[in-house]
């Protein structure tokens, strides 16, 4: 298996999402799933921000003219449907799911269509850049997606390529966890945050630790999803996994 990660930058007005992230830098965005057929696409995100920022990204995700993922500017006629599925102070779950008309086009259609089936979707969302990760077979040619791609958000976005690695099924957790969540991971533990109550908020950690709320809570679910991958597809127990910090 391998991993492609590329990031989307979208223009001022030609994403309502992204829009509502960039008056709200607070606010972020990541996939809890996402799934596509060729006639239609739905998925559950998951946001933390403050209650403005919430607030203004709910209202995005209900425009008349959204439809979650599609590339096109225009209203492209698709039936979206989106559903708030659970809301707190500082959360927000939305559900979305819509049919695809003629002229809809997404990263996730394209990503079937020149990638073929059985893809892994993983997208997180700050300010106007939305990262996505997308797990696929060995030997698949990525060379015509990225060229549709390039060509279908040419008018909306930006497109830049991050990585195109193989995904390794027993990972070193030292290779594993980049230098930035292994820091973040280790400053947190030293600074209370995971104990019960907790000695520190994460809007304080992350003014100790001179980064955005938003980069630090990223970074701290990065690491914390490798570490229970690590540790429910591995023969250790937490322990060895912390001698590997």
């Amino acid at each position: 298996m391998r991993e492609l990660v590329f990031a989307l930058e979208y223009d001022p007005g030609a994403n309502p999402v992204a829009d509502a992230l960039e008056a709200h830098p607070d606010t972020t965005v990541r996939s809890l799933s996402c799934h596509v057929t060729a006639e239609s696409l739905w998925r559950v995100d998951h946001a933390e921000g403050s209650s403005a920022g919430l607030e203004a990204l709910e209202a995005a995700y209900r425009e008349a003219t959204y439809c979650a993922d599609c590339l096109l500017k225009d209203d492209c006629g698709a039936d979206c449907e989106t559903q708030v599925l659970d809301r707190g102070a500082e959360t927000l779950v939305v559900y979305t799911h819509w049919d695809r008309t003629d002229v809809c086009t997404s990263v996730p259609h394209l990503a079937l269509e020149y990638l073929g089936e059985g893809l892994l979707f993983e997208t997180f969302r700050e300010r106007r850049r939305y990262r996505w990760r997308i797990v696929l077979g060995n030997g698949t040619p990525i060379g015509d997606f990225f060229d549709a791609l390039a060509e279908d958000v040419g008018d909306c976005a930006g497109m830049e390529m991050l990585r195109l690695a193989d995904v390794d099924p027993d990972p070193d957790l030292e290779g594993a966890l980049p230098r930035e969540q292994r820091e973040a991971l280790r400053a947190a533990v030293d600074a209370g945050y995971y104990e019960t109550p907790r000695q520190v908020a994460l809007s304080e950690l992350a003014e100790d630790l001179e980064i955005p709320r938003s980069t630090l809570s990223y970074r701290l679910r990065r690491a914390e999803a490798e570490l229970a991958t690590t540790f429910l597809e591995g023969d250790g127990d937490l322990e060895t996994l912390s001698a590997g910090m």
